[in-house]
């Protein structure tokens, strides 16, 4: 049951919609300081300047944008969901911005 919930938020954020580069910016800016805890917390990401060691480092796993919307939609280990406090579009806008900038678009 929960892998449709995942499914239908993904299929629910957009992620085929085309990019933006104010998308991006606002991924950013939902990483960095929307998010609460914010992901600069547990996450390594370079683009963000961020160094946390509590997750995993976002450079060297470079997620795919789905992978992306699924862990903060719905957490994964000791990772919490977000979809409770944040809308589908910053889902969709972070899970751009750490595909984009780590190469997970690919």
């Amino acid at each position: 049951m929960r892998r449709i919930a995942v499914l239908c938020a993904v299929s629910l954020i957009g992620l085929s919609a085309p990019v933006h580069a104010d998308d991006i910016e606002k991924g950013k800016e939902v990483f960095t300081q929307q998010a609460q805890p914010s992901c600069t917390v547990c996450h390594a990401l370079a683009d963000a300047g961020s160094s946390g060691a509590i997750g995993p480092d976002l450079d060297e796993l470079k997620p795919s944008l789905e992978q992306v919307a699924n862990a903060v939609t719905s957490g994964v280990g000791i990772m919490p969901a977000f979809n409770e406090s944040l809308s589908p579009e910053q889902i969709r806008a972070v899970a751009l911005y750490v595909a984009s900038v780590t190469g997970g678009e690919k």
